[in-house]
């Protein structure tokens, strides 16, 4: 059976694919577009999303890629610092006034297919300093443009097949943004590998779930809260259940796994949640697999990786230190506020993140390297998460100023049953010390996400200081 693009209206071959995306291609040189110019493409995930992104790969332009629900003040200040010469989006796109868009429906009904035979060429893509430009979360700070090499990004994604597992008989499901790392991870994988790939509402998880089952999913690819909502539909509709039966991996990325969702899909499904690590100025590191579903697995073939101490000296195996990664991958520089490309240094590169390393080198993610001064102890909030996590208490920290006892630990607990915060105090004290305590427990169904699936930590802050107020 040919893979295929499988859509919400259209199933294509990937032959057919490719036809059309060099169509747009034309469409795009007819609009002027040159390579090497800098195009920002700001629009949900669709299948002509993708036929648009293989047709400016083709061309060989920069591509600025923008989460398509990006207000608009701020896709200003991205148009303007990337000097983009293009801007491609969706006919419902926040966009600054005076901007003069192509539509992507207009690229798509100017598209002549090509001739059978012709084929998608990424090489002059993968020659540009700045084949990509991507955004960082902005979870410690102000977002950062993110500069790489399409070369080293498509090896990126094939060190990921190679390791994960990825056939040409899968049918990937990634319920994800495809304008962030993760998510066009797996486009290029799908591409790469020559499989199918399902585009399925991501944010509408009955309709996901249901294309699932209809295209024969056998991978899917979601952040840890997806995977909570998705248990939670399975659990009350089989109809859902069924969709999943040819699923042979779970795949979990784009933050930190907790134990209690782990444990139920082990017991839903008899199969676990397989936890990956990455970053989008590195791109993807780690990956537990079905052979090796430890922790976040082994760091792939030609990466390095180190836990090292204050004083960056290697620290011992189950020692928690800050993960340090040696990846040929990496990004080649930040984004400029001319435009420009500030050079990065290339090895070694600390990522702020804190893990260890087992005696196997498998790889630990304990959470950001973040610290917290309470009561005459230096604390770090996604550490004590991690610890709470294992005794089956889904939690997210937020750190609050006080000026008495340095500061005060709010702990959102996530939890269907809605259980009082009593009863998740009394068990959060006989888990953790008098200074790891929280001053305030709020209960809530999940945890608030942001626009690519990580728990919003910002809108629970705002949550924190307003039940502070009150």
């Amino acid at each position: 059976m040919p893979s295929k693009l499988f859509a919400a209206d259209s199933v294509q071959t990937l032959e057919e694919f490719e036809s059309r995306a060099l169509g747009v291609a034309d469409a795009l040189g007819a609009r002027g577009l040159l390579p090497g110019h800098r195009v920002m493409l700001k629009a949900g995930n669709s299948a002509g999303y993708v036929t648009t992104l293989f047709a400016l790969m083709h061309l060989g332009v920069s591509i600025v890629l923008v989460d398509p629900q990006e207000k608009a003040q701020q896709t200003q200040e991205i148009i303007d610092r990337a000097r983009v010469r293009m801007s491609i989006v969706d006919d419902d796109a926040p966009l600054p006034d005076g901007e003069t868009p192509v539509y992507l429906y207009e690229l798509l009904a100017d598209a002549v297919p090509a001739e059978p035979g012709e084929r998608l060429s990424f090489d002059r893509w993968g020659e540009l300093p700045d084949s990509i430009i991507m955004w960082s979360s902005g979870s410690t700070g102000s977002p950062k443009g993110i500069v790489k090499n399409g070369a080293r990004f498509l090896k990126n994604m094939r060190r990921n097949a190679e390791q994960v597992g990825h056939r040409p008989d899968d049918v990937l499901l990634p319920l994800l943004p495809f304008s962030h790392q993760y998510g066009i991870s797996m486009v290029m994988i799908a591409w790469l590998t020559r499989c199918s790939l399902v585009i399925a509402p991501y944010r509408r998880l009955d309709r996901a779930l249901r294309m699932a089952g209809q295209c024969g999913a056998t991978v899917v690819d979601a952040a840890p809260t997806t995977y909570q909502s998705m248990l939670n539909i399975v659990r009350k509709r089989p109809e859902a259940r069924a969709a999943l039966a040819k699923v042979r991996m779970f795949c979990s990325g784009a933050a930190p796994l907790d134990s209690p969702v782990v444990a139920e899909y082990e017991a839903e499904f008899g199969m676990t949640l397989l936890d990956s690590y990455g970053s989008t100025e590195l791109g993807n590191l780690a990956f537990a697999t079905l052979d090796n579903p430890v922790g976040t697995g082994q760091v792939m073939d030609g990466i390095g990786v180190q836990v090292v101490d204050d004083d960056g000296r290697e620290v011992a195996a189950n020692e928690i230190g800050e993960v340090v990664i040696d990846c040929p991958d990496m990004l080649t520089g930040l984004l400029g506020d001319d435009g420009a490309i500030t050079p990065v240094p290339q090895g070694w590169y600390p990522t702020g993140d804190f893990g260890y390393l087992d005696e196997h080198r498998n790889l630990f993610i304990a959470g950001r390297k973040a610290a917290v001064h309470r009561m005459g102890y230096t604390l770090h909030p996604e550490i004590i998460e991690r610890k709470v996590a294992a005794r089956g208490c889904s939690t997210r920290i937020i750190s609050l100023p006080d000026e008495r006892k340095g500061a005060q630990l709010v702990f959102f607990v996530a939890d269907p049953e809605r259980r009082e915060s009593g009863y998740w105090r009394e068990k959060l004290t006989e888990v953790l010390p008098a200074y790891e305590q929280p001053n305030r427990v709020v209960v809530v169904d999940q945890f608030p996400v942001n626009r690519n699936g990580k728990p919003d930590k910002k809108h629970m802050e705002e949550l924190a200081k307003a039940g502070l107020d009150g």
